[in-house]
């Protein structure tokens, strides 16, 4: 029976790679790229646009996308105790972003996460402790930094006018519609996440079989019902990882908390870096831009299409223009470009081979 289950939940994780999947966000993505580019600019004048960027931004940039990904490998390395190997880790955490751009933000991996940590010889309970630990962190830096944003946005520190972008930036339509009611969609995001971190903090830390009791005793009510079976699982999951998750030393929380702030900071940083390529930004201007950029993150996080792709790179334009306005869509092509398609590259890749690296462990073990 445990081993028809685990046969059941390997197909039904690994049905997230089906080529369809993968097919959807490059044709959205494409879609999205040629109508910006080819609504915007003919030929002679995208080429000369790229020719004046400045190519030094463009090398941070790949730097700082780098920096980025080996610190998320740290992460998840020194998170698992060493448990995982560098070369484990490192294939987790291009195929666990594979499995993000192939998935709608508000889904999120964590059974994809705990798939490829327990695939790679980490007991389930630690894996999904991990996994946990890792989305607690990053939804807990948003919450910090927005908050501090959202304190300087209120405190009119901003020379540059409100983080919330002018909805004429964007044109006619549904992303025009959400932009003017996009106080209401982060305020009521940021307390969504804010709340659901805090719940998910308590349980694993402090009291997991509260959280369980809460979830089951929420999913009981008639309006509810269909999501109880879930809930139960995801709070016997929560006890499970809490075990896990106990006793661990100061310097292990440490390295966790300091790699979180250098992959989130060097997550935003890639859009200064890509705007400073085709104008000068003075530091107040880095500043807004990082800041901006918190907000945007929460288009993504609802955004419906896997990866938020096509939805992305139209919001784009609406928080950026201001800085670049005759290179803001060449800029959100060139976003997406190196933040977003190369790990659905890198996933078709790595995916076969780490499957046979992994398949082959457990038959030999």
């Amino acid at each position: 029976m445990d081993t028809m289950k685990q046969n059941t939940s390997d197909e039904s994780v690994l049905n997230t790679f089906k080529p369809w999947k993968i097919a959807i966000p490059i044709v959205l993505g494409l879609i999205a790229t040629v109508y910006l580019l080819y609504t915007n600019y003919d030929w002679n004048e995208l080429v000369g646009y790229l020719k004046d960027a400045d190519p030094a931004w463009l090398l941070v940039v790949l730097l700082v996308l780098v920096v980025r990904d080996v610190f998320y490998i740290i992460r998840i390395r020194y998170l698992s105790e060493k448990g995982l190997s560098w070369k484990g880790s490192f294939y987790t955490i291009m195929l666990w972003e594979f499995s993000s751009a192939l998935s709608p933000s508000a889904v999120g991996g964590t059974a994809v996460a705990t798939f490829l940590l327990f695939k790679e010889g980490i007991s389930f309970g630690k894996s999904l402790a991990y996994v946990l630990v890792s989305a607690i962190l990053d939804n807990l830096f948003f919450i910090i930094f927005g908050g501090i944003v959202i304190l300087l946005n209120f405190s009119g520190l901003y020379p540059q006018g409100s983080i919330f972008p002018s909805p004429d930036l964007v044109e006619a339509g549904a992303m025009r519609e959400l932009v003017k009611r996009l106080p209401v969609v982060f305020f009521t995001g940021y307390a969504i996440v804010a709340s659901y971190n805090l719940l998910m903090m308590y349980g694993l830390f402090v009291k997991p079989s509260a959280i369980k009791w809460i979830f089951v005793k929420v999913t009981s009510i008639a309006w509810f019902r269909r999501w109880q079976s879930a809930a139960e699982k995801q709070g016997e999951e929560l006890v499970i990882a809490s075990q896990e998750i106990k006793g661990k030393t100061f310097s292990y929380w440490g390295i966790a908390i300091g790699s979180t702030v250098v992959v989130w900071v060097a997550r935003y940083f890639i859009v200064n870096c890509l705007i400073a390529a085709f104008t000068d930004l003075s530091l107040a201007d880095h500043g807004f831009i990082l800041s901006r950029h918190v907000i945007l993150w929460v288009i993504l996080l609802i955004g419906f299409t896997p990866g938020a792709a096509g939805v992305a790179e139209i919001a784009f334009l609406g928080f950026f223009t201001q800085f670049i306005p005759n290179t803001v869509s060449i800029v959100a092509v060139l976003w997406r470009m190196v933040t977003y398609y190369p790990y659905l590259i890198l996933g078709v890749f790595f995916l076969p081979r780490w499957l046979k690296r992994v398949f082959k462990k457990n038959k030999s073990s």
